[in-house]
């Protein structure tokens, strides 16, 4: 509803209001006449009001209640009960008013987005920086963003930066970027100014596409309003049939005004638009933009849900899994070699190994001689030493393959990762496991969503067979349909939806077709292809999948809210009716009692504005997430060496099995175990407290027990090995318990990370 239209109903309240109240006091000083002028006079605009609406509607070919508020004004004026006209004006008035009102605020979220849409840009021109109207920006100019500026367009950033992306994710937690890194227009900058080089037009960028989401969301009419129009046009006419039944039997036209008085302004055209409003504010607010009332209605009736893989349900992009090192080189020294090199490529890849080095705090040392082949690796002179890094093919023609390298390519295969394989002066050093590891909200977000109501969660990707299998199986997916085209996706969606409602979530271009043909298609908009976000009915602008669990909490939730208002209100008015067609509800007594109905029935519409997003009792700091997840990447190497020595432990000369194991127990000793007693006596409580209940942590605790035992165990079975060596039997227990703990050590990690990450503030 625009601010004029707004205006125009707080004046029919006010001069509704007025009009009454002062009848009132003329009536009181019994001059009737007066009185009854005042009341008309206030009653006059409301009906004029009404006819507008009435004509508006029927020109949109849809029928509402404002003809049976017209006819009771009518009734009442033509019976001179001027005082009950007067009341029923005030009531459409203050109805209106309340309507516009709830509205208004349930489109808060939504419209803030729009109001700071940035409307210039600083341009590095001429030599200098000058202010110019933010069309007239280019992909490839050179941007200033000044301390509490919006990013004018997307792009990368030159210099370092201190961005509030709370704009677009609705999360709160103030980010630090770093040079070369993406930025998306709409984000506030909050630290010192920086540069950046623009990658977008203003049009092209992510806040206009959001903008452009938004305004199509606020135009869009909810099928469930459509819905109630329908109903409506029954209830007017049973409303007019009981009138009309109850003056041909009784005699009596006031019975007839008051079953009319009583049926209008009918909670149908109130509960399901602000509802509907309220649930779409509710979901922007949580960074999930809906971007109509129709696709929160289908996303609460939807049962069948299908996922891309990659970058939905996976995070998109590689990550260093695991570092096979060749013997007598140590795996730090591997992913050390890489890193460095792979400084001076811009390969995905490469900066995915120069991150994970980078996460380990190694020391990386600058490259020189660099040669890279494009589409094969890098080759080049680290701290003296020759390096090449890349595919299996390209590194085994600089270096001599070692014994271990075929059973590494067999694992890769059957796992379905990549590999950057390191060599060193001529000789196969290592290589490097990379994988597209799932997210880890995922499992918590499909188990989440099947308690939601969804019956079947369908996996589509591109990927082989045995790849897909392998991440369906983790997930617990009901169905996986791997090697699909993405007219395969397109037509699994379209065959899909003859069962039902269908939903479907991806975030690239190939996932546009099978988003814009599903019922409800769910882009991963923070940072997915623009074609996905345009084609979805839902974008998530976090990128968690978790999110889309709100989403569907808050459609069903809304949905609900918005019937029970809607069977409510109509039960309440429909007992009204029939009280006042036998003549026990006079026409101003009704007219009272159907203000009370109203106002209950958009308080309780409101309702949606409070969906509980999550059931935790509170969250965790940001800074202490990245804490945690930091000590995992520090006790990685540690797990490491647990499985390296599990498999070397039979190849090891008797006489250094018992100085290996002597070093393992040590180093679990003073880097495992006190990390695993510091997370259960101060980190545990801490989680335990967010996440409610009466003891929360106790498998978590169960866990860390097990880790305690073996740890014991093995330092005890390491005493009592011999100076010679253990025999073969001791040689397979000792493997047995390091298998055991590195199984333990590593699942136990992925659940306590996917923990932070769930109650990560702001999530």
């Amino acid at each position: 509803m625009t601010r004029p239209l707004r205006s125009v109903e707080l004046v029919l309240l006010a001069g509704s209001a007025v009009s009454l109240v002062t009848g009132i006091v003329f009536a009181g000083l019994d001059d009737v006449a007066l009185a009854h002028a005042m009341w008309a006079v206030g009653t006059f605009p409301v009906l004029l009001a009404l006819l507008v609406s009435i004509v508006k509607a029927l020109q949109r070919h849809e029928a509402g209640v404002d003809v049976l508020a017209l006819l009771a004004i009518g009734f009442a004026l033509g019976l001179s009960e001027f005082l009950t006209a007067a009341v029923i004006s005030l009531m459409l008035a203050s109805g209106r008013a309340l309507e516009a009102y709830a509205q208004e605020r349930a489109r808060r979220e939504m419209t803030a987005l729009l109001s700071r849409a940035p409307r210039h840009a600083n341009r590095f021109e001429g030599g200098e920086w000058r202010r110019v109207e933010l069309d007239a920006v280019r992909p490839g100019d050179r941007l200033l963003v000044r301390s509490g500026d919006l990013v004018p367009v997307d792009g990368s950033l030159i210099g370092h930066a201190q961005l509030d992306e709370s704009t677009l994710t609705g999360e709160s937690a103030i980010r630090q970027r770093s040079p070369g890194e993406p930025v998306n227009s709409g984000v506030v900058s909050v630290g010192v100014a920086f540069e950046m080089v623009a990658a977008a037009s203003a049009a092209d960028s992510t806040f206009a596409g959001i903008v452009r989401m938004v305004q199509s969301a606020q135009r869009e009419r909810s099928p469930a309003s459509r819905l109630a129009d329908r109903y409506a046009l029954w209830f007017v006419l049973a409303a007019l049939a009981l009138a009309a039944g109850s003056w041909l039997i009784s005699g009596e036209i006031a019975r007839a005004l008051a079953v009319l008085v009583v049926a209008t302004p009918c909670p149908l055209i109130l509960a399901v638009p602000v509802a509907i409003v309220s649930g779409m504010s509710r979901c922007a607010k949580r960074g999930v933009l809906v971007k109509g009332g129709g696709a929160l209605e289908r996303l609460a009736q939807a049962s069948v849900l299908f996922f891309d893989k990659t970058g939905t349900l996976t995070g998109g992009h590689a990550r260093l899994v695991a570092i096979e090192a060749g013997i007598g080189t140590a795996p730090e020294t591997v992913l050390r070699f890489a890193a460095s090199l792979g400084q001076a490529s811009a390969h995905v890849i490469s900066e995915a190994v120069t991150a994970a080095a980078r996460e380990r705090n190694l020391p990386l040392s600058l490259p020189t001689r660099v040669d890279e082949r494009p589409g094969a690796g890098v080759q080049g002179e680290v701290d003296g030493h020759i390096v090449a890094i890349g595919s299996y093919v390209f590194v085994s023609s600089l270096a001599t393959p070692a014994s271990w390298c075929e059973a590494f390519l067999h694992r890769l295969t059957y796992e379905g990762a990549s590999a950057v394989f390191v060599g060193v002066d001529g000789s196969m050093a290592g290589a490097l496991q990379m994988a597209d590891q799932i997210r880890l909200e995922t499992p918590r977000a499909l188990r989440l969503l099947k308690q939601e109501g969804i019956k079947r969660v369908v996996m589509l990707t591109g990927d082989r067979r045995d790849v897909a299998e392998t991440v369906g199986a983790m997930l617990g997916v009901t169905e996986v349909r791997p090697e699909l085209s993405p007219a395969d996706k397109l037509a699994a969606i379209q065959a899909a939806r003859r069962e039902g409602p269908v939903v479907m979530v991806g975030d690239g271009i190939n996932d546009a077709p099978a988003l814009a043909a599903a019922d409800v298609g769910v882009a991963m908009g923070a940072r997915g292809a623009a074609a996905s976000s345009e084609a979805a009915d839902v974008v998530l602008l976090v990128d968690r999948l978790d999110r889309l669990v709100e989403g569907f909490r808050v459609a069903k939730h809304t949905r609900r809210i918005a019937v029970q208002s809607v069977m409510t209100g109509m039960a309440l008015s429909v007992a009204a009716m029939v009280v006042a067609a036998f003549g026990f509800l006079p026409p101003l007594s009704g007219a009272l009692l159907q203000e009370i109905i109203d106002v209950a029935v958009i308080a309780n519409a409101l309702r949606a504005l409070r969906i509980r997003s999550t059931a935790m009792a509170g969250s965790l700091a940001r800074s202490d997430e990245d804490r945690l997840k930091a000590e995992h990447v520090e006790l990685g190497p540690v797990v490491g060496q647990i499985r390296e020595l599990a498999d070397k432990l039979p190849r090891l000369p008797g006489p250094s099995v018992a100085g290996a194991l002597a070093n393992m127990s040590d180093l679990l000793a003073h880097k495992l175990v006190p990390h695993e007693q510091r997370d259960d006596q101060e980190v545990y409580p801490d989680l335990a407290r967010l996440l409610g209940g009466e003891d929360p942590m106790a498998a978590m605790s169960a866990m860390h027990r097990e880790i305690f035992r073996i740890s014991r165990l093995l330092r005890q079975m390491t005493e009592a090995v011999p100076a010679g060596g253990p025999d073969a039997d001791s040689i397979r227990e000792f493997q047995r318990l390091l298998y055991g703990l590195d199984a333990i050590v590593r699942l136990h990690c992925a659940q306590e990370e996917e923990l932070f990450h769930t109650l990560a503030e702001g999530a």
